[in-house]
Protein backbone atom coordinates (compact mmCIF):
# COMPACT_ATOMS: atom_id res chain seq x y z
CA UNK A 1 0.00 0.00 0.00
CA UNK A 2 1.14 3.31 -0.81
CA UNK A 3 0.02 6.73 0.10
CA UNK A 4 0.89 9.98 -1.48
CA UNK A 5 -0.10 12.88 0.03
CA UNK A 6 -0.03 16.62 -1.89
CA UNK A 7 -1.41 20.45 -1.51
CA UNK A 8 0.27 21.60 1.52
CA UNK A 9 1.63 25.00 2.01
CA UNK A 10 1.33 28.37 3.15
CA UNK A 11 -1.86 30.54 3.57
CA UNK A 12 -2.94 33.26 5.73
CA UNK A 13 -5.76 32.74 7.74
CA UNK A 14 -9.16 32.50 6.62
CA UNK A 15 -8.14 31.21 3.55
CA UNK A 16 -8.54 27.94 1.96
CA UNK A 17 -6.23 24.52 0.81
CA UNK A 18 -7.10 21.40 -1.03
CA UNK A 19 -4.69 18.47 0.68
CA UNK A 20 -4.63 15.70 -1.70
CA UNK A 21 -3.99 11.65 -0.97
CA UNK A 22 -3.08 9.49 -3.93
CA UNK A 23 -4.07 5.70 -2.68
CA UNK A 24 -2.14 2.36 -4.22
CA UNK A 25 -2.10 -1.18 -3.74
CA UNK A 26 -5.06 -1.50 -1.32
CA UNK A 27 -6.20 -4.88 -0.22
CA UNK A 28 -8.96 -6.30 0.77
CA UNK A 29 -10.33 -5.70 4.06
CA UNK A 30 -8.91 -2.21 3.67
CA UNK A 31 -12.32 0.16 3.99
CA UNK A 32 -11.15 3.49 5.85
CA UNK A 33 -9.18 6.49 4.69
CA UNK A 34 -8.21 9.21 7.12
CA UNK A 35 -6.42 12.62 7.64
CA UNK A 36 -4.58 12.83 10.49
CA UNK A 37 -2.55 16.09 11.59
CA UNK A 38 0.18 16.42 14.14
CA UNK A 39 1.77 19.85 15.68
CA UNK A 40 5.66 20.47 16.93
CA UNK A 41 5.48 19.32 20.33
CA UNK A 42 1.56 17.96 19.95
CA UNK A 43 0.01 14.20 19.79
CA UNK A 44 -1.23 13.41 16.94
CA UNK A 45 -4.64 14.27 15.94
CA UNK A 46 -7.41 12.48 13.97
CA UNK A 47 -9.00 14.86 11.32
CA UNK A 48 -11.76 13.83 8.90
CA UNK A 49 -12.28 10.09 7.88
CA UNK A 50 -14.49 8.18 5.24
CA UNK A 51 -15.43 5.11 4.36
CA UNK A 52 -14.75 3.75 1.18
CA UNK A 53 -17.75 2.03 1.00
CA UNK A 54 -20.90 4.23 1.63
CA UNK A 55 -18.46 7.86 2.34
CA UNK A 56 -19.51 7.72 5.77
CA UNK A 57 -17.43 10.12 7.29
CA UNK A 58 -16.10 11.57 10.74
CA UNK A 59 -14.63 14.70 11.61
CA UNK A 60 -12.74 16.23 14.55
CA UNK A 61 -14.59 18.48 16.41
CA UNK A 62 -12.20 21.00 16.02
CA UNK A 63 -12.46 20.89 11.94
CA UNK A 64 -16.18 20.56 11.48
CA UNK A 65 -17.92 23.05 9.04
CA UNK A 66 -14.60 23.75 8.05
CA UNK A 67 -13.41 20.87 6.36
CA UNK A 68 -14.66 18.15 4.44
CA UNK A 69 -13.46 14.96 3.14
CA UNK A 70 -14.22 13.39 0.05
CA UNK A 71 -12.93 10.46 -2.11
CA UNK A 72 -12.74 9.79 -5.95
CA UNK A 73 -12.70 6.14 -5.73
CA UNK A 74 -12.41 5.89 -9.95
CA UNK A 75 -8.85 7.94 -9.48
CA UNK A 76 -7.93 6.06 -6.38
CA UNK A 77 -8.11 10.02 -4.59
CA UNK A 78 -9.11 10.82 -1.05
CA UNK A 79 -9.33 14.66 -0.53
CA UNK A 80 -9.34 17.23 2.35
CA UNK A 81 -10.94 20.42 1.40
CA UNK A 82 -9.77 23.43 4.08
CA UNK A 83 -11.70 26.36 4.39
CA UNK A 84 -11.54 29.01 7.02
CA UNK A 85 -8.07 28.28 8.04
CA UNK A 86 -6.53 29.22 11.19
CA UNK A 87 -3.14 29.32 12.95
CA UNK A 88 -3.96 26.62 14.76
CA UNK A 89 -4.25 24.30 11.92
CA UNK A 90 -1.12 24.32 11.28
CA UNK A 91 0.40 21.29 11.43
CA UNK A 92 1.84 18.59 9.36
CA UNK A 93 -0.96 16.61 7.48
CA UNK A 94 -1.02 12.60 6.92
CA UNK A 95 -3.40 10.26 5.02
CA UNK A 96 -3.85 6.43 6.44
CA UNK A 97 -5.92 3.53 5.63
CA UNK A 98 -7.21 0.60 7.21
CA UNK A 99 -9.84 -1.47 7.87
CA UNK A 100 -13.50 -0.71 8.64
CA UNK A 101 -12.36 0.12 12.41
CA UNK A 102 -10.39 2.50 11.90
CA UNK A 103 -12.65 5.22 10.99
CA UNK A 104 -13.31 5.12 14.82
CA UNK A 105 -10.54 3.39 16.35
CA UNK A 106 -7.40 5.34 15.03
CA UNK A 107 -4.93 3.05 16.82
CA UNK A 108 -6.04 0.49 13.43
CA UNK A 109 -5.05 2.54 10.79
CA UNK A 110 -2.47 0.13 9.25
CA UNK A 111 -0.32 2.12 6.55
CA UNK A 112 0.59 5.90 6.44
CA UNK A 113 1.65 8.09 4.02
CA UNK A 114 4.89 10.92 4.22
CA UNK A 115 2.70 13.73 4.84
CA UNK A 116 2.38 17.54 3.85
CA UNK A 117 2.67 20.43 5.88
CA UNK A 118 0.43 22.91 6.21
CA UNK A 119 1.21 26.39 7.64
CA UNK A 120 -1.50 29.17 8.33
CA UNK A 121 -0.61 32.69 9.54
Amino acid sequence: VQLVESGGGSVQAGGSLRLSCEVSGITEGTNCIGWFRQAPGKEREGVAAIMIVGATTYYADSVKGRFTISQDNAKNMVYLQMNSLKPEDTAMYYCAVGPAVACVVHSAYKFWGQGTQVTVS
